[in-house]
């Protein structure tokens, strides 16, 4: 165990230690940083700890503003990270525990701590992976009888998003604006958005050096290019994506990512035990409401699929680009990912617990609250992703200049 204190409450245990990039008031410098407790361990302040074989010549990763380097190191090197920091922050290691001063400058609480994007992400793609959701989707749209697409139990089904608008958790985001066309409309309208949904998701960031143009990652290959996981919330304006997605699937419907720390490695196989919830929080409310609770567990392509069939075609990926799983929905009603399906498009109100208010979409002021942990039988090991949340809101305002046909 670790000399650092860890609540039973905290999400960040000495068995995760996940890695993310911070900075404070006091130094407005980003910097790499595991987090322990309510504490984050500042890695530029004791790299020269890192003495193993293979990190010994490697310091300077974790000098830098964002976690590239360090993702583009090979799997052996990421292990040998994490187990020089379990052996640092361990009872029976003093070289830490007993430097006050040394402990003075590595830890800063959490609580004065400004997270940033852990990453300068390249690339973005989103995956549509689970069957629930998509057979849910599919019945809604096309019905039941032609749920799936004939691909979907083929390959993995993706689609590139904008890596600019990925966002760190707790950041705000403005209902955004796009044509809608309403059913008795003859042309469509250019209007805030009135159906905002999010969508429960989680994604991995590509590590290890990256595989050459041309050159496939095979299956068996995967573990080494995947670095670590995150929780996201995959904002979505369901009018506007209904509207511009024929026929090449959705464009500028406001694609934002939020995100905490990412685990800094993963062992074993996929798909994972991780349970999953949202909670939204009204506007002017104290207490987030839970809606929904899944598991990641119930991803039909799994994260190794995902990647190799992402360079099944010889597409080069690098260090930092992210994957997204697509909406994570489970078998019953309550594990529904997004409140197109709670609402079952509209047709139902989703009820947010005892206060009286439901909701079919997402108001202004709503903020979405995303939590997933993953807990040994016994609960001796806790695995956490902490919080990915994000506020709603209202449109900005337009000035539109009017055309006068003479």
């Amino acid at each position: 165990m670790s000399f650092v204190d860890v609540p039973v409450t905290s999400p960040f245990t000495f068995e995760n230690l996940p890695f993310g990039v911070f900075s404070t008031n006091e130094n407005s410098k980003k910097r790499i940083g595991v987090a322990i407790g309510a504490q984050v361990l500042d890695l530029s302040v004791v790299k020269h700890l890192f003495t193993g074989p293979l990190l010994s010549e490697r310091q300077n990763v974790f000098s830098q503003e964002t976690l590239n380097q360090f993702m583009g190191l090979s799997r052996q090197c990421w292990l040998e990270a994490r187990l020089t920091l379990q052996s640092l922050l361990s009872n029976d290691n003093p070289m830490l525990r007993d430097d006050s001063e040394l402990r003075e400058r590595a830890f800063v609480a959490q609580s004065e701590a400004t997270m940033h994007l852990p990453a300068l992400i390249g690339d973005y793609t989103d995956f549509y992976s689970s069957i629930y959701h998509a057979t849910n989707v599919g019945t809604m749209f096309r019905g039941k009888d032609n749920a799936l697409m004939e691909n979907w139990k083929w390959l993995p089904v993706a689609y590139h998003g904008r890596a600019s608008s990925i966002v760190v958790s707790g950041t705000a985001v403005n209902r955004p604006w796009g044509q809608v066309k309403a059913e008795d409309d003859t042309q469509p309208n250019f209007v805030p958005s009135r159906l905002m949904d999010f969508e429960l998701e989680m994604a991995f960031f590509v590590g290890g050096p990256g595989n050459a143009l041309g050159t496939p990652i095979p299956i068996e290959k995967t573990e080494e290019h995947i670095f670590g996981m995150v929780l996201m919330n995959d904002w979505s304006a369901r009018d506007i994506q209904k509207w511009e997605y024929v026929p090449l699937g959705p464009f500028p419907r406001q694609k934002f990512c939020h995100h905490h720390f990412p685990v800094g490695r993963h062992n074993g196989s996929t798909p994972f035990n991780i349970d999953l919830t949202v909670e939204i929080k009204p506007a002017g409310s104290d207490h987030p409401v839970p809606i929904c609770r899944t598991n990641f567990r119930h991803l039909y392509w799994t994260l190794k699929q995902q990647l190799a069939h992402h360079t099944s075609n010889g597409c080069n990926v690098r260090p930092g680009d992210l994957l997204g799983s697509g909406t994570l929905s489970g078998p019953t009603p309550d594990s529904f990912g997004c409140l197109l399906e709670l609402s079952w498009k509209g047709t139902n109100a989703v009820k947010l617990g005892e206060s009286g208010e439901t909701r079919k979409f997402l108001k202004d002021g709503d903020e979405v609250i995303i939590s997933g942990k993953c807990e040994s039988p016994t609960g001796e090991i806790r695995i956490g992703f902490g919080e990915c949340r994000g506020k709603l809101l209202p449109a900005i305002k337009r000035n539109f200049c009017a055309t006068i046909e003479k």
